[in-house]
């Protein structure tokens, strides 16, 4: 059986691929546990220093599989398999595709999304949860959930309106018009658009970079800035502070500091 998710490994980089083309990477509830547990395992793993996650054949992720068994990817999934109890949806939404984008937002390693293609519902906020988003001039974003008569869900209240402001996550919620990936990138959801045969190279080469760099200072700011719109300025100061200590201890900041009084570049090695 072909694997729904292939982990390819390269200059310390995880390159995680959606491979389920046939269904433009809709999600299965397996697909979803497997791209969690890679992500744990990325935080966790000294030779990982940045994660590319991507898809194969037009589509990035499709969203959740509502055909395919996809009970579990999110809120709407499972639509008429059967009568519900309360508490059924919020329960698999929280453990299904919350669950994954927290696992996007908590890793500690850079993540950087390589949207190849069409990505719309769950799969625009998995695009948008992660650090850094290319988009291949192909690529389109849609918030679909009102096209099902569905509220948005896999955090996508949270992450659009701290990405673009309140207005622009309305109407991009209430229309669910497509984006295409300039639109995307004028709206500030994409760092950067490239032509369709150059994703792949410039995906590798920002991860390469990220990989090359001081592992845990890279975690740190990561957490810095997802928990800063979150809390208020001494809350801020505080973790800011905190982080410091905490990477002053790191085999990475000793280096940065030596190279810089000797005026050489860094050798970071992720510790």
């Amino acid at each position: 059986m072909t694997a729904q998710v292939v982990q390819v490994r390269f200059e310390r980089v995880a390159h995680l691929t959606l491979n389920r083309p046939e269904a433009l990477n809709a999600l299965t509830p397996d697909q979803r546990e497997e791209v969690v547990r890679l992500l744990s395992e990325a935080s966790t793993d000294p030779d990982v220093g940045a994660v590319v996650l991507t898809g194969t054949g037009r589509g990035f992720c499709a969203g959740a599989d509502l055909r395919g068994g996809g009970a579990g990817a999110g809120a709407g999934a499972g639509a008429g398999a059967g009568e519900r109890i309360p508490g059924d949806v919020a329960r698999t939404l929280r453990l299904g595709a919350q669950r994954l984008i927290a696992a996007v937002l908590d890793c500690e390693k850079p993540v950087i999304a390589a949207v190849n293609g069409t990505t719309a519902g769950l799969g625009a906020h998995l695009a948008f949860a992660c650090d850094l988003v290319l988009a291949a001039e192909s690529a389109r974003f849609i918030e679909v959930f009102v096209r099902r008569g569905l509220v948005p869900d896999a955090g996508g209240a949270y992450l659009l309106p701290r990405l673009i402001g309140p207005q622009r996550a309305k109407e991009l919620m209430f229309f669910g018009d497509a984006l295409t990936a300039p639109e995307a990138e004028r709206l500030g959801l994409v760092n950067r658009v490239v032509p369709d045969g150059e994703l792949d190279k410039t995906a590798r080469e920002w991860a390469t970079r990220l990989a090359a760099g001081p592992t845990r200072a890279l975690a740190l700011t990561k957490q810095l800035v997802n928990a800063s719109l979150d809390g208020d300025r001494a809350s801020a100061f505080a973790a800011e502070a905190a982080a410091q200590e905490i990477n002053m201890t790191t085999e990475d900041a000793r280096e940065g500091l030596r190279a810089f009084v000797e005026r050489r570049e860094a050798e970071f090695r992720g510790r």
